[in-house]
C-alpha cells in the first residue's frame, strides 16, 4: 500500500467546471448530499475546499457555514485546510468534497477535522474511485497531468480505514456516475450500461460519498474502595509494639 503522505503537488481545482463534466457531477453530489444534511443539526458547518465551498449545503439545517481554503473568493476564513485555526471541539459539521485527492497528507486533513468536530459530530466525504472507470481512465496517455487524474485517488475502503482509527462510525458508503468522465463523452449515450451498473455493480461507482460520525467513548471514574486502616496484632503472643528513638528502628519487646 502506498503511504497517504506525498510530496508531489498536484494543481488543486478552483470551480467545478474544471471537471469534465463538472456541473453533472456537482449536481449528482449535492442530490446525494440533500437527505445526509437535512439530518445534521447545530451551530457551525465547515466546508473545506474550493469544491466544498460551491456546493449547494442550502438542505442543512445549520445556518453558520464557512467555507475554509486558502484562495478561493467563497473562502470566509483564508487557511489550509490541513492547519485549521479552530479551537477543539468547537464544529457540529465537517464537508470535504474532493479535497482529499489534491493534498499532500490526506490524512492529516481528517484528522484536524476530528479535532474541531464535536463529539457526535457529522463528517461528508466525496472522492473519486480509484476502481471504476474514471479510475481506469488515469492508465490513458497524458491523462494524469490533467485534472481529475492529476490528483491521488484513494479507494474507499482505505479512507473508511483513516476513519476507523480516528475513531468515527461510517453512517454511509456510496457510489454512484458509472461513467468514465472522459472530456468529450456524452454520458446520455451509455445509459443502459449505467443502469445495468446501478444495479450489478455498485462498487464500480467513479465518485463515492461516505458519511461518518464522530464518537468518543466517555470515561467512567472508578471510585477507590476505602478502608479502615488495618490495626497492628503482633504474631507473638503477648508482644508489644515500642519505637526506638537511638536505632530509628522498630523493636518488639516481651511483655512482663
Amino acid at each position: 500500500m502506498k503511504p497517504a503522505l506525498s510530496f508531489r503537488f498536484a494543481p488543486k481545482p478552483e470551480n467545478w467546471q474544471q471537471f469534465p463534466h463538472g456541473d453533472y457531477i456537482q449536481a449528482e453530489i449535492e442530490q446525494k448530499l440533500a437527505p445526509w444534511l437535512s439530518r445534521v443539526f447545530g451551530y457551525h458547518l465547515l466546508k473545506l475546499g474550493n469544491l466544498s465551498g460551491l456546493t449547494d449545503t442550502s438542505k442543512c439545517c445549520i445556518k453558520h457555514q464557512v467555507c475554509v481554503a486558502p484562495n478561493s473568493p467563497m473562502a470566509g476564513v483564508i487557511a489550509e485546510v490541513d492547519e485549521l485555526p479552530f479551537y477543539e471541539h468547537s464544529v457540529d459539521a465537517c464537508l470535504l468534497s474532493h479535497c482529499l485527492e489534491y493534498y499532500s497528507d490526506p490524512h492529516h486533513i481528517l484528522r484536524e477535522a476530528h479535532r474541531t468536530l464535536i463529539p457526535g459530530g457529522y463528517i461528508l466525504i466525496t472522492g473519486f474511485n480509484p476502481l471504476s472507470l474514471c479510475g481506469l481512465a488515469r492508465l490513458l496517455p497524458f491523462s494524469r497531468q490533467k485534472l481529475p487524474w492529476s490528483g491521488r485517488f484513494f479507494t474507499p475502503a482505505r479512507v473508511k480505514d483513516w476513519l476507523h482509527l480516528l475513531g468515527f462510525e461510517v453512517l454511509e458508503d456510496e457510489r454512484f456516475i458509472f461513467s468514465s468522465l472522459a472530456r468529450g463523452s456524452r454520458l446520455s449515450r451509455f445509459e443502459l450500461w449505467q443502469n445495468f451498473c446501478r444495479q450489478y455493480l455498485k462498487p464500480m461507482g467513479s465518485v463515492y460519498l461516505i458519511v461518518a460520525r464522530k464518537r468518543v467513548t466517555p470515561l467512567t471514574p472508578i471510585k477507590p474502595k476505602w478502608h479502615a486502616r488495618p490495626q497492628f496484632s503482633p504474631a507473638v503472643k503477648g508482644a508489644g509494639l515500642r519505637s526506638s528513638i537511638k536505632s530509628g528502628s522498630l523493636k518488639i519487646k516481651d511483655a512482663d
